[in-house]
């Protein structure tokens, strides 16, 4: 049941779930509403910032979170999953918006939510969570190095004499841009950011996003008391609305359906042509998987939380839904967010309603509040990314693997990060992939073990071995060459294969090259052959050979015909 439940493909089953078929009552209501505000008031600085970030304006942040965020919670799978933009997309859909403007990011990000939706109904949610952990933090904490990078020019108030998202570009960019510094911005930034690290040391059952906003704004204030500007969203950005007004910060009008393609924008139109398309397919191919493991780390976090089990298919399947329809919103990428979706939790939220509250919280203060956010501080802005960087470095946790995983993970992990941070997301996930399957390969591998049996009743002409472990290609061709030569000088070659947990082609072919190779005279019995192996031969038309080769069901039968008893033998390894 619980097997049918998490590989099945339903469209809202985790509000389903946990509305109508376990019931819902008012006080469960009151509750999602209440957590739904909590995680909004610290999803509209964090969706801003995000959006400014990945290269666009900070409204199309809320779009993401207002309209992404809803689809998710009523198409997903994940019961108290908060969804909307997420750092770790930032390092993928800065180079997007840079090259191809915001028209080209909406139809990247459509692709994804295409890509999402076809892994969901293939039924592809659990081959994601195969991804190991040490790819997974290897490429996050190169993303975390990468954003924080990016955030020196707001936190500084720094003039950039050149734009680059190269890094090793943008780093020499703030090192020469350091006479710019403006001590306004600095000091908010740094008041931002100090009450963000100390805020939990506090113990208040309350996030330190809003706490530490105000405090900006205050210091702002302050500084602008005496003559002096301060960067804000409003002085950055400008928005025109249809009617041909034109305002700065933040437009307060509600998202309109606009296909994603012709959304106005500074620079131009996107043209479909095969080698814009082509050219976007990789990133939004990296939205997908990047978007695929988020969400479902979330959900897996969230179920230890709550001791619930989540449906990863149909949790692709409402984020695939979310990101095929925010586009047409304004809406650029989007994903569980792990860091909202556990203030979701604490805050008492019970199901998907949370999630929608937060969702119509936000598109709310589109309306009621466009105008105050226009005056938040990009300092402040900044800050909450370092934070956001630092939060999804996993530092301590990375520390933790180098001093004690093996060495294979670690080369892994730092192969992953310094991928990420100097080439990109694609060719990171791509080759930290490949590299951690060659290293499962290997550890498989070595656990493919040929061990001697020493039988008191065997003449010199005679010898048991037992194989354990899998026969796939790697391992194959050891055990066989190793069989060769520690067996060279026996004439009757007796192989225990009831610890054969796998043969492949790999095998099939260094078994058969180890018989072609066989001395003449020389005589090989196996027995305890299992279902797979056994089925590996039959399809290979593998038969027995008279006075070469020849199979049996057990010892017992090969002892019998060499007229020996089988309770003389001892086990002896050989190095």
């Amino acid at each position: 049941m619980r097997r049918n439940y998490i590989t099945r493909v339903r469209i809202g089953i985790a509000l389903y779930n946990a509305c109508i078929r376990d019931g819902y009552s008012f006080n469960r209501f009151m509750r999602d509403i209440l957590a739904g505000i909590t995680v909004g008031i610290i999803a509209i600085p964090l969706a801003m910032a995000l959006a400014i970030a990945s290269g666009v304006p900070p409204q199309y942040g809320l779009y993401t979170a207002g309209i992404a965020g809803m689809i998710a919670a009523l198409a997903g799978g994940s019961k108290l999953s908060v969804s909307g933009p997420t750092a770790a997309f930032v390092v993928i859909l800065f180079p997007v918006a840079q090259q191809f403007g915001l028209q080209g990011l909406l139809v990247a990000t459509l692709f994804s939510g295409i890509i999402l939706l076809i892994m969901g109904l293939a039924r592809l949610g659990r081959v994601i969570e195969y991804i190991p952990l040490s790819v997974t933090l290897g490429f996050t904490a190169g993303i975390a190095i990468t954003i924080a990078s990016m955030q020196f020019v707001d936190f500084f108030g720094l003039t950039p004499t050149v734009e680059s998202d190269d890094f090793i570009t943008r780093i020499m960019m703030v090192g020469s841009s350091l006479p710019t510094l403006q001590w306004g911005d600095t000091l908010v930034g740094i008041t931002t950011l100090g009450i963000l690290i100390f805020w939990p040391k506090l113990k208040i059952n309350f996030p330190g996003h809003l706490p530490a906003i105000i405090a900006g704004v205050l210091v702002m204030l302050a500084y602008q008391w005496f003559g002096h500007d301060i960067q804000t969203i409003g002085s950055k950005f400008s928005y025109l609305l249809p009617s041909g007004e034109e305002g700065q910060g933040i437009p307060p009008v509600l998202p309109s359906f606009v296909l994603p393609w012709n959304v106005p924008a500074e620079t131009g139109s996107f043209e479909w042509t095969w080698k814009n398309i082509s050219a976007l397919l990789p990133a939004a191919f990296s939205m997908a998987v990047l978007g695929a493991i988020e969400s479902l780390l979330c959900a897996v976090i969230l179920d230890n939380m709550t001791r619930t089990k989540h449906n990863p298919n149909s949790e692709l399947l409402g984020q695939g839904l979310s990101n095929i329809v925010a586009p047409f919103f304004g809406g650029i990428t989007s994903t569980a967010a792990i860091a909202r979706s556990a203030v979701n939790f604490k805050a008492g939220a019970t199901s998907p309603v949370s999630a929608i509250v937060h969702s119509l919280f936000v598109l709310a203060a589109l309306l009621f509040f466009a105008r105050y956010l226009s005056y938040l501080p990009l300092a402040a802005m900044a800050a909450l990314l370092f934070m956001v960087a630092w939060n999804m470095s996993e530092a301590r946790k990375i520390k933790d693997i180098m001093q004690k995983a093996p060495k294979g993970d670690i080369a892994v992990l730092l192969v992953c990060l310094f991928l990420t941070v100097f080439f990109d997301m694609i060719i990171a996930i791509s080759i930290g992939v490949v590299l951690a399957a060659l290293l499962f390969m290997k550890n498989i591998a070595d656990l493919t073990k040929l061990t001697e049996i020493d039988c008191e009743q065997f003449d010199e002409n005679e010898i048991l071995y037992t194989i354990q472990g899998p026969l796939f290609f790697a391992a194959a061709e050891r055990i066989f060459s190793e069989l060769s030569e520690l067996s060279d000088h026996y004439q009757t070659i007796i192989l225990d294969w009831d610890h054969v947990t796998l043969l492949d082609v790999g095998g099939l072919q260094a078994f058969t090259r180890f018989m072609e190779d066989l001395n003449e005279g020389k005589r090989v019995m196996i027995c305890n052959i299992p279902f797979q192996p056994l089925k590996t031969l039959a399809r290979a038309k593998i038969q027995p050979i008279e006075g070469r080769l020849d199979f049996y069901s057990s010892r017992e039968e090969i002892f019998e015909e060499l007229g020996h008893e089988s309770n003389a033998c001892i086990e002896v390894t050989k190095p």
